[in-house]
């Protein structure tokens, strides 16, 4: 769980989970959103970096760690990309659709634009996942 290899890639899903969040739904998603956003003002202007910032470690560290194990030691990237696109169904599709049952968040047009941007979220942080295994895993 703590090995050299999933610490390494804790650090590059993190920055992917950070810097890849920004791009996706900062710079692209934004705009696409902005119409199916149900309540105004929901997203802060600034967000808070330092929770931003752990939140993307904790969540780099559970991606790497719960691929490691579901890859069983065959890491290539369309295995990172599969585990990216189960990942994104389960969390991007299943729970926008949730969330769009129960809440005010976002149009249903809105959930099924911002589903589509887990799924190329995930599927990237997959493929980085499974590079990093696949070059480090021999190593330790």
């Amino acid at each position: 769980m703590f090995s050299k290899t999933n610490l390494i890639a804790t650090l590059v899903t993190a920055l992917w989970g950070f810097l890849g969040g920004w791009l996706l739904w900062g710079l692209i998603g934004e705009p696409m959103l902005e119409d199916h956003t149900l309540i105004a003002g929901l997203m802060r202007d600034m967000p808070n970096m330092v929770i931003l910032g752990i939140g993307c470690l904790i969540g780099g560290f559970a991606f790497s760690t719960i691929y490691s194990k579901w890859a069983r030691g065959t890491h290539n990237v369309s295995h990172g990309a599969q585990f990216g696109i189960w990942l994104a169904l389960l969390i991007g599709l299943g729970g926008g659709l949730i969330d769009h049952a129960t809440s005010n968040l976002l149009d249903l047009s809105g959930t099924i634009i911002n589903a589509i941007i887990y799924i190329v979220f995930y599927i990237i942080m997959g493929i980085l996942a499974s590079l990093v295994y696949s070059k480090f895993s021999g190593s330790e």
